[in-house]
């Protein structure tokens, strides 16, 4: 089992609410879980009601929303996962950076989700069985990031790092945390 601690940090903006993400990512052969740990300000974020079924639904990075991006190392092709707070999912393939070859993962059917909300903290779960799209021993490159919406419609962008001058989740160079099965 592989463990990895992380911290998301926001790019650059006028107005970056009072918040701290941080989580866990792990992976143990084929199945990867990863916690998101939101701190602060919930008052001034819109969080999404839950879902009384959480399903895979579209657009989702249009208001606050968790994102996990995977690539096999050597290889092109990646996919994102976008999470949201209200349990509803999705995940997509690119062979290529943004868009390239872009469609639903259909062999990924299933996110097991665990969500935990007070007033000082929101803490989201996701576990994935990885075994229709990657095999254990390919090594994993990781990015994580998050898209924060305030209540006045602000949205900021957080990730492990902003490798450019714009804030672009699908670089390459921004999967900085690798991990083997």
């Amino acid at each position: 089992m592989t463990e990895q601690p992380f911290s998301l940090i926001p790019f650059i903006s006028p107005k970056i609410p009072d918040l701290k993400i941080k989580g866990t990512v792990t992976r143990q052969y084929n199945l990867l879980t990863i916690h998101y740990g939101l701190t602060g300000k919930l008052e001034e974020i819109f969080l999404p009601s839950l879902s009384v079924n959480p399903a895979r639904k579209d657009e989702l990075w249009k208001t606050t929303c968790f994102e996990l991006f995977l690539a096999v190392k050597d290889s092109p092709q990646y996919w994102e996962f976008n999470i949201s707070p209200s349990g509803d999912w999705n995940a997509y393939h690119m062979d290529a950076y943004r868009r390239i070859g872009f469609r639903e993962e259909t062999r990924i059917q299933k996110l097991h989700f665990e969500i935990q909300k007070d007033k000082n903290a929101l803490v989201v779960g996701v576990s994935v069985d990885l075994n229709p799209i990657i095999q254990v021993e390919q090594i994993l490159e990781i990015g994580i990031s998050t898209i924060i919406q305030t209540k006045d419609g602000d949205e900021t962008y957080w990730a492990l790092v902003h490798p450019a001058p714009h804030a672009d989740f699908h670089l390459r160079e921004s999967f900085i945390l690798a991990m083997a099965g």
